[in-house]
Order: C-alpha cells, then structure tokens, then sequence
C-alpha cells in the first residue's frame, strides 16, 4: 500500500520539526528539558520513559529514552474549539534520549503542524494564529536548551 503523500517531499519546517544535542548525563537532560519548557509556557501533566518500560516487559535492552508531554492549558482549550479531534494527538510530546552516554537528543514535531497536514485540523487563519503561538513557544524553549 502506497502511502497517501511522500514523506521525502515533505520540509521537516512543515511538520515543525526541532532537534537539539545537549552534552550531559541523561537525568539532567530530562529536568534541564522539563524547565525549558516550563519557562516557555508549558506545563508536563504526562511524563514516563517507554525504555524503563520496554527493559522491564520485554527485557528490550533499550537506552534511555524519556517522553516529556507538554501541554499549555489555555491553547489545548482554544485547539479543542477548532476541532475536537486534536485530543488524539495531545500532548505536544518532547522527547530525550541517550545518543550515548553524556549525550542526549531533545526532539519534538508540532502536533498542530502535523494536524494540519492530515486535515484534522483546518488551514485558516485561526488555525494558523494557533501554529505560530505554539511554535513561537516551542522555538523559545529550544533557544534556551
């Protein structure tokens, strides 16, 4: 089955794509990352590590690897009056993970970029003052990490 758009035609800009290297141990990744994004404006109701998880239910030998669920309450509840269905993609998920030890990944994609892209989420005006709220946040954070 062909997929409905090609993957490698797409700008990594439009699906809001941020990559940063910090060199320190992976816990400290993880709170300096939970504080960035806290200062930006976003709270972390959701936080687990699926390599703890996956070492223990499956013995996987994963390294670490950490996903920090951002969430800024009153733009969740200004994107659920565009379209209910962006809760399925809630929350804006950072994640860490270990490219080796004392050097870590932070990545993020804008889930109100992607939604836009799928058509769960409209391509107006209004949408559009969401996308540049969320990424002006998120570009922020990244600024700071």
């Amino acid at each position: 089955m062909a997929l409905p758009i090609d993957p490698t035609k797409i700008d990594p800009a439009d699906y809001g794509e941020h990559r940063a290297v910090l060199e320190m141990d992976h816990e400290e990744a993880i709170e300096h990352t939970r504080e960035v994004f806290t200062e930006a404006g976003f709270g972390v109701p959701a936080e687990f590590s699926p390599s703890e998880l996956l070492n223990e239910k499956v013995d996987a030998d994963r390294d670490p690897y950490y996903v920090l669920g951002a969430c800024n309450p009153e733009m969740a509840d200004r994107v659920l009056d565009v379209t209910e269905q962006m809760g399925a993609l809630f929350p804006c998920n950072v994640v860490v993970w270990e490219e080796e030890p004392g050097r870590q990944v932070v990545y993020h994609v804008s889930i109100m970029k992607i939604a836009r892209l799928l058509g769960i989420a409209p391509d107006d005006e209004n949408w559009q003052g969401i996308v540049d709220e969320t990424s002006e946040m998120v570009d922020e954070a990244y600024a700071t990490l």
